[in-house]
């Protein structure tokens, strides 16, 4: 053989091995990218996880701030609901009080009481709901005992009278206040 095809053998070997290794090396970066990729992809996918976390963390905490808040405001709705028979009864006492001239002293001692025991519940965010005789019926607000015949033509869908008063604690309703209508 001469030094020619020896070279050129040479050369065909060296060309080979530059291919396959170059080929080897295209390998080895596509598969470092891929793996690249692939962290990057799994990084996103956390971070995306940990975004929706935190964001209904996030919700959970304002949800639970209102709720404390709401029972805050209505904790007292079981006292206030069974303290409103009370307020009744000396509504009631105070009328049978008034009758009797006699009696003076009685109606200011059981008016000094209702005044102090009315004046601690609105502390606590009981109100009254103001109902008077000819407002118009809403059921939403108003609950019907009965109907009976309007003793005028006006008076036809509205309160002829208030049964029992309506209570408010805060802004939610705990007892409607119960009134009779005109047909």
């Amino acid at each position: 053989m001469s030094k020619k095809d020896k070279n050129k053998e040479v050369e065909e070997v060296l060309a080979e091995e530059t291919t396959t290794a170059t080929e080897e090396n295209n390998k080895a970066e596509a598969e470092e990218l891929s793996v690249e990729e692939q962290l990057q992809d799994q990084l996103a996918a956390e971070k995306d996880k940990f975004m929706r976390l935190f964001a209904e963390f996030e919700n959970y905490k304002k949800r639970t701030t209102r709720e404390r808040i709401e029972l805050f405001k209505t904790a007292s709705q079981d006292v206030m609901t069974s303290m409103l028979p009370i307020l009744d009864d000396f509504e009631r006492a105070l009328l049978h009080i008034e009758d009797d001239k006699e009696a003076e002293e009685l109606r200011k001692g059981v008016l000094l009481i209702y005044n102090k025991l009315l004046s601690t519940l609105e502390q606590k965010g009981l109100s009254k709901i103001e109902v008077k005789k000819g407002d118009p019926f809403n059921a939403d607000d108003h609950e019907a005992i009965t109907q009976i015949p309007a003793p005028s033509e006006d008076l036809k869908g509205k309160i002829i009278d208030v049964v029992e008063r309506g209570y408010k604690l805060g802004d939610k309703v705990i007892r409607f206040p119960k009134v009779v209508i005109g047909q």
